[in-house]
């Protein structure tokens, strides 16, 4: 291949080959480095390592490969997390214009940052109560509204929607879509979770994402995230699908899932198992009712063939002589209360008989009244020529008082 030399212009381009051949030469001039980082991600394939290392301070990170001739010369320990110094040499590769970062050696330096950084908050939250079992809220039986908090489109949001309505048609939802990677996501997962705590039609809150490596799951281990999820008063389901990489998320919700799918699988009873338990429940109660039917029967035969109830007359015999008793000595004193009564009215009506003036008139005596109708009581009164009204035993007569006090009387 001849080497072209000069600029490259629109008149006179470089051939693809010759600006590879140029970037390779100035890749080679590097030379090896040695970096300081933290693995992020180690995944061994046919020998060979492929992982990633990032950097202790700021968002960087750059993928690198260990051949598995100098894997064998690594220690045996070498894993995620590991704070490393690593002996890099970059490496171009023209025929398919890739950039490796190739690894000739690797040590440890110490237990990674990030570990050590999550360890400390971990050991913090703990101590502050609240990855306690006794502050963890009960999911409800049956939610009526679920708040789902998952990425945009993502299998995880596929996976609950789908198992969650398969198992209980009538379950609502809610979604919430937030970044779950990257520096946004932290954020906006916190938002969301405030979102939904606030809302009253929310019964429990799924934050859900399908997995991922060891960086990608960082956002869930956020200080901020997880104590907004600690002072949720909704209960929470963690359904990070994740299992050696446990988030501090997973520690605080209320319920840690191992999928999205086995998220929706305990929020969500199954509509079949519960109509089964009804129809079982039914049975149970219809047997006890049988059996405590037949038992009050079966009382209430014995009862009746006891010989105090197998005949009802000694009822009224033992009670005849009794009644008989009774009822004479009810006659008597009914007829002894008649005879009082009649004496006391005989009494009373003799003494309202002598009282009455009636009596004093039938004897010769006369009521006289003046014509204001005042009864006469002094001769005074008597004037000459004074009309009176007398009244006597068997009717009323009107006289005229005259001068010598003889009566002239005028019927």
């Amino acid at each position: 291949m001849t080497i072209v030399e000069g600029p490259a212009t629109v008149d006179a381009p470089w051939p693809v080959a010759v600006l590879s051949t140029k970037i390779k030469g100035w890749i080679d001039r590097l030379g090896a480095v040695w970096v300081e980082g933290e693995i992020t991600q180690w995944g061994v394939s046919g020998g060979n390592v492929y992982g990633k290392l990032k950097d202790l301070e700021v968002d960087a990170t750059v993928g690198f490969t260990i051949w598995s001739s100098v894997k064998a010369k690594l220690p045996a320990d070498l894993k995620q997390g590991d704070r490393v110094v690593a002996l890099l040499k970059p490496n171009y590769w023209v025929k398919g214009g890739s950039l490796t970062m190739q690894v000739f050696e690797m040590r440890h330096v110490g237990l990674g940052d990030l570990l050590e950084r999550l360890e400390r908050l971990r050991q913090t939250l703990r101590a502050e109560g609240l990855f306690d079992q006794d502050r963890k809220k009960p999911l409800p039986f049956l939610p009526s509204r679920i708040g789902l908090i998952t990425g945009k489109d993502s299998d995880a949001e596929k996976d609950v929607l789908r198992n969650a309505q398969l198992r209980w048609p009538a379950v609502g939802f809610r979604v919430l879509h937030a970044a779950v990677q990257g520096d946004r996501a932290a954020g906006e997962v916190t938002a969301a979770l405030r979102t939904l705590d606030a809302d009253p039609e929310i019964d429990v809150i799924i934050v859900a994402r399908g997995g991922g490596d060891f960086q990608n799951l960082l956002v869930f281990s956020d200080e901020t995230l997880v104590r907004t999820a600690a002072s949720c008063a909704t209960p929470i389901v963690s359904a990070i699908g994740h299992e050696a990489d446990r988030p501090l998320l997973d520690d605080v919700a209320d319920l840690r899932a191992s999928t999205p799918t086995d998220a929706a699988k305990r929020v969500v009873p199954d509509v079949a198992e519960e109509l089964n338990r009804v129809q079982q429940a039914r049975a149970r109660i219809g047997s006890r009712m049988t059996a405590l039917v037949r038992h009050e029967i079966d009382r209430l035969e014995q009862l009746r063939s006891r010989p105090v109830l197998a005949g009802s007359d000694w009822v009224v015999d033992s009670r005849a002589e009794e009644l008989g008793r009774y009822v004479q000595r009810s006659s008597e004193l009914v007829e002894r209360m008649i005879e009082r009564s009649h004496t006391r009215v005989v009494e009373l009506r003799s003494q309202l008989r002598a009282l009455s003036p009636q009596r004093t008139l039938d004897r010769g005596y006369a009521i006289a009244q003046l014509p204001s109708g005042a009864v006469l009581r002094s001769a005074a009164d008597a004037r000459p020529g004074t009309p009176l009204l007398l009244t006597l035993a068997d009717g009323r007569a009107a006289v005229t008082v005259d001068a010598d006090s003889s009566a002239s009387g005028e019927r």
